[in-house]
Parts: structure tokens; sequence; C-alpha cells
């Protein structure tokens, strides 16, 4: 509103400036017309100037009704009046020696007038002024309506924008109170509220959209958090529960040394697993931050396979299984290190696990079209076809009583799944009971 009140009195200001300063010129130019049109009316001989024609406008006067009398009137060098036009009567006009040339204002029975100086020329010197006079009364009302009508009109309109104003801005702040009433009612109860998204895709829609965003970033990081407190209590319970009925029965009576040594022995292998499972609850919370950092290394996908299967050298012995590698050595197979060991760690070992003796474990990379494909197949004892569709869920292992000599938490399938998602690689899983699981991990070509 202060500027609006700024520009408006500038641009009045403007509109009355020049409205004035273009009615005072044409009065001043009506003034030299006449000035200069009555200096050819005029004769000089020897000391006096006199009018030639007056006779002529005392008759016009008798006759003609003037609506803007002009006022002539002759004076000599030293400002003595020589003669002046029949409408001045017993008035005089003033004569001004400081402004010869000029236009001024002045007064004339208290009246306004407007009036100029015009010198009297005759072989180059100068015998005296013609001076000539018309009322500004007019011209002066005219630019004190002007005035007064731009006063009125700036403080109505100004008084209008005001309210209009008031009512557009409390429209257009509606959204931001809809927002605002709804931060304050989101609550760590009420999570799942989320602001109405205006219509209008402006500046309210995008704040009120990433606040929407922000919101469900909270939301994921709560359940996160929430996920991993059930889980790590679901997990933790049965060997914490174990360890205590094991400390129980020591501390009942006397045992032998071979009975402590069994005991703490099976103490140790719980508070392993115990330690394993942690570990992999807190990378799936890692995973779930998705660090854009690890998608920068990239490395050799054949390098990774390598790497992996020397990390289960041991396992891959005790079981005297075969196992085989087939790429092209000329292709390029560059794929981020850190999520790619994450995906084929857990699969191999997988694969290793449920795999029979002296069985064969066959693993291909190849490049199709935009695509790395790396394909881990075994000859294990596979999955029923009912429960692929749960393998990535946390803690589920599919018939987990008929193969409880085999260790494991069901937490591997879902570190891939996420490592796999942070890398927008593609899991397909195929697998037959009794004969076997293959697996197939596609990376995007060129990460």
């Amino acid at each position: 509103m202060i500027a609006t009140a700024f520009i408006m009195a500038v641009s009045f200001a403007a509109i009355f400036f020049i409205v004035q300063q273009t009615v005072i010129n044409n009065l001043d130019q009506d003034l030299s017309y006449e000035a200069n049109k009555h200096t050819g009316e005029v004769r000089i001989s020897n000391d006096s100037i006199v009018f030639t024609n007056k006779a002529e406008w005392e008759e016009r006067e008798h006759h003609e009704v003037q609506v803007n009398p002009v006022f002539i009137q002759l004076i000599d060098c030293n400002g003595r009046l020589m003669d002046k036009s029949p409408n001045l009567k017993s008035n005089n006009l003033d004569f001004n020696p400081s402004n010869l040339n000029g236009h001024f204002d002045t007064f004339i029975e208290n009246r306004s007038i407007r009036q100029v100086q015009v010198p009297l020329i005759e072989q180059g010197i100068t015998e005296g002024y013609i001076l000539a006079a018309m009322s500004s009364e007019s011209a002066k009302s005219v630019i004190l309506k002007l005035r007064n009508t731009l006063v009125i009109a700036y403080l109505a309109v100004l008084l209008g924008l005001y309210f209009i104003s008031r009512f557009i801005a409390g429209r257009s702040i509606l959204p931001v109170q809809n927002v605002t009433k709804t931060i304050q009612e989101i609550g760590s109860k009420n999570l799942t509220k989320r602001v109405d998204l205006p219509l209008i895709r402006d500046e309210i829609y995008e704040l009120s959209y990433g606040f929407n965003e922000l919101l469900d970033r909270i939301e994921n990081a709560l359940e996160r958090e929430k996920q991993f407190t059930s889980d790590a209590s679901h997990e933790l319970r049965t060997p914490l529960t174990a360890l205590r009925g094991t400390l129980e029965i020591l501390i009942r009576k006397t045992r032998t040394p071979e009975e402590y040594e069994e005991k703490i022995q099976f103490g140790l292998t719980e508070i392993d697993r115990m330690t394993i499972t942690l570990e992999q609850l807190l990378l799936l919370a890692r995973l779930d931050s998705k660090d854009e950092s690890k998608k920068v290394e990239l490395i050799e996908l054949p390098a990774t396979v390598n790497e992996s299967l020397a990390h289960f050298k041991r396992e891959i012995q005790e079981k005297e299984l075969q196992v085989s590698l087939n790429y092209n050595d000329k292709d390029e197979f560059l794929v981020p290190n850190y999520y790619t060991y994450l995906i084929l760690e857990n699969i191999l070992s997988n694969a290793i696990k449920y795999s029979k003796i002296n069985g064969k474990l066959t693993i291909a990379c190849l490049v199709s079209k935009d695509r790395i494909v790396c394909t881990v197949k075994d000859e294990g004892i596979g999955i029923k076809q009912e429960d692929l569709q749960h393998i990535y869920d946390n803690f589920f292992r599919s018939d987990a009583l008929n193969h409880k000599q085999i260790k494991g938490n069901g937490l591997g399938l879902s570190i891939v799944k996420k490592a796999a998602d942070a890398i927008n690689a593609q899991l397909k899983i195929n697998s037959e009971l009794s004969k076997g699981t293959e697996v197939h991990i596609s990376f995007p070509l060129n990460q």
C-alpha cells in the first residue's frame, strides 16, 4: 500500500503540474499574440505613444460583450502612462522593470491577471513598452478544480485499493493458513495427515507439496525405527532366553568341566547369532538412507563374484561344491562396488548354505542390451512356489521347520532387495522344490 500510494502520488502530481503548465502556456501564448498584434496599432511621435484606432475600440466595446477581455496599456521608457485601452477605465497595469520580456501574475481591482511587457522599438531604440494583460481567474479556477479532483480521487482510489487488496490478500493467504493449521494438528500419533494441495500450481502448491514430502520422509524414518525395534526385539528374544536358561541350569548345581565347556560354547554360539542379526538389522537401516556416495565407486562384476566366492571358500570345500563362473573377458561389467557386494554375498551365501553335498553352483555374467545380467544357479533344496512371494520379508524362512540344521534369520534376501533398489537393479528368482534355485540380477548398463 505504501508503494502504491507513493506511485499514485507521483503520477497525480505529474498530471497536475502538466495540466497547470499547459493552461498557463496557452494563456501566455494568447497574451503574446495580443501584445504583438496591438504593437502594429501604436503610433510614436516625439515624446508621445498613442493608439491609432482607439475610437474603434471604444465603439466595439459598446456593441460587443467580451468574455475574456484583453487590457492594453502604453508606457514610455520611464514608466509614465501614455495611453491605454478603454476597458481599463480608471485602472492601470503595473510596470515591472525586472521582467521586461516575460510573463508574470499580478492583480487589478483584486482580480488575478496574467501580464506581459513587450518593448516598442523604433529605429533600433526602445521608445516604450506595450503592456498586455488578461484575466487568469478562469485558468486558476480550472487548476484549482483539477487539484481538488485529484486529491479526492487519490484518497478514494487509495481507500478502494486498500479494501480490495485486503480482500485479495485474505483469499491468497488461505492456503498458507490451511498449511499452518495442518502443521499444528500433526503430531507423532497422526503422521498420516497431509496438507491439501491447492488446485493452482503456484508457490503455495510447491510449499505444500514439499511439506508433504518432508512428512513422508519423517513417517518413513519413524516406521523404520519402529520396524528395527520390533525386528530386533523379536529376533533377539529367542537367543537371550536360551542364554538365560543355560546360565540358570549351570548355577543350580556343580557341573563337570566338560558340561561347563559345552554350555559356554552354546552361549558363545548364541552371542554370535545375535551379533550377526544385529549387524544385518543395522545394515537394513543404513540401506534405507540410500547413501549416494556408495554408488560412485565402480568395479568389474566378475571381480566382485570372485571376492565373494573367496569369502565362502571354507563352506564350499566342506560341501565339496563344483563352482563354475562364466563370462566374456571382452565385455565390460562395471557395477557399484558396495551394493553389488552386498547382493552377491547374500545370494551366494544362500546358494551355498542350501546346496546339497557334491552339488553344482553355476554363476554367469553377460551384457544384454542395456543391462548387465548375473545369474546364480544352485542344485539345492529349492523353495515352495507359494513361499516365493514372501522371500523378501524380514525374518521369513521357507519351510524352516524341515531344515532346522541350516542356520539363518531370514534377513539375507531383505538386504538383497534393498541393495538392488538402491542402484535400480532388478531381481528375479525361480525355484523348484528339491531341484534348486536360479537368481537373475539385472544391473543398469553405464551406471
